[in-house]
């Protein structure tokens, strides 16, 4: 089961709360609206004829505003072309409401005028339903707008909480005794052994290091850099592991693009931690990441550790490098555009994550 697939029902959970509340805000405002005008006539009923046509019509126009007139014109700042389109449908809604008013309601054209009006298109009329729908409109944006804008916040609150969370978390798992001293151990059984190998290895812990202390602060790096520190970290545990270790790592495309740091790499960690052995006795792990048409594609798969019981598994699972947090940082940092599929299926665990990348 993917982690998407977990994720959809509190994403039903939430779209259901969302159509609930459009529900209340639309039969609030129909029953106010409903009253106020048959206190207003001293006809309650047709102000709710009245109001039956009319609000079919506010519906359709609120919901053209708000869901393709804002995302496809003005929150792309093309601010003449919204008002322009704006404005003409309300003009058009307006006109309709008119005719539908006169031909299912009443033919007393504008009965709360001042004075008596007998052009069904007269100038006054259409302007005052015109100002009305154009009223609605602007109460609905103005409410959308404001809960965006509090869930824009938020989510930038808890992104940047996250943020430093993850940066916390993975430094902790970086130099922690068992990763530290086993990576020192064979540090100076290759000094004792005067192994050529020993000037890289101090390189790569240093390089290694230094992305996580520094480089992790920053809210975007270079794709090159994300898999230098990866390789880094593999050849390192490849130093502990020895032989046991066998690691194929695919890489197709230019890595000329842009992704946040350490957002790959938890799962590679956690791939090698908790990988389990295959038929030939090693930890095979195959990791593959594609770049296409500033895309990437990353995908890891290694055999699954066969725990003897489940107290361990659990515990093990809980000092996983943030797979939680990167779960909830990919939902922050990408909302709907990305994707993430984690399987176990045939002793073999699947990791396949789609990201858009900025160059």
């Amino acid at each position: 089961m993917g982690y998407n697939q977990e994720l959809l029902p509190l994403n039903k959970i939430k779209q259901n709360r969302e159509v609930i509340g459009h529900i209340i805000f639309w039969v609030g405002y129909f029953s106010f609206n409903s009253v106020r005008w048959g206190h207003y006539f001293g006809d309650y009923l047709y102000s709710i004829k009245s109001n039956l046509v009319e609000f079919p019509i506010h519906i359709m126009v609120c919901y053209f505003n708000l869901y393709w007139l804002v995302p496809k014109l003005l929150s792309k700042k093309r601010f003449a072309y919204y008002v322009v389109a704006l404005l003409f449908s309300v003009f058009f809604m307006s006109l309709i409401r008119i005719v539908l008013t006169y031909l299912l309601v009443t033919t007393n054209i504008w009965p709360e005028s001042a004075f008596e009006e007998t052009n069904l298109f007269g100038l006054s009329y259409i302007i005052s339903v015109f100002v009305g729908e154009l009223y609605i409109v602007g109460v609905t944006a103005a409410i959308k707008l404001t809960i965006d804008w509090v869930r824009e916040r938020d989510a930038q609150r808890e992104l940047e909480k996250n943020s430093l969370e993850t940066e916390l978390a993975y430094l902790k798992s970086q130099i922690q005794p068992h990763f530290f001293f086993n990576t020192l151990n064979s540090l100076y059984a290759l000094t004792l052994e005067k192994s050529e190998l020993a000037p890289n290895t101090i390189l790569k812990l240093s390089n290694l290091m230094s992305f996580v202390i520094y480089r992790a602060k920053a809210d975007e790096v270079s794709l090159m850099e994300t898999v230098t520190h990866m390789k880094n970290f593999i050849e390192l545990e490849k130093i502990r592991f020895g032989s046991k270790l066998n690691i194929d790592f695919e890489i197709e495309g230019e890595l000329d693009g842009k992704i946040p740091p350490l957002i790959l790499s938890p799962f590679v960690e956690n791939s090698i931690k908790h990988g389990g052995l295959s038929a030939s006795g090693s930890i095979d792990i195959d990791i593959r990441l594609l770049v296409k048409e500033n895309q990437l594609i990353f995908e890891v798969e290694n055999w699954m550790k066969d725990y003897k019981d489940s107290e361990e598994s659990e515990r093990l699972n809980a000092e996983g490098i943030g797979l939680e947090n990167t779960i909830r940082r990919l939902k922050l940092l990408y909302k709907d555009r990305y994707q993430l599929e984690i399987t176990q299926e045939n002793q073999k665990y699947k990791v396949h994550l789609a990201l858009p990348m900025n160059v």
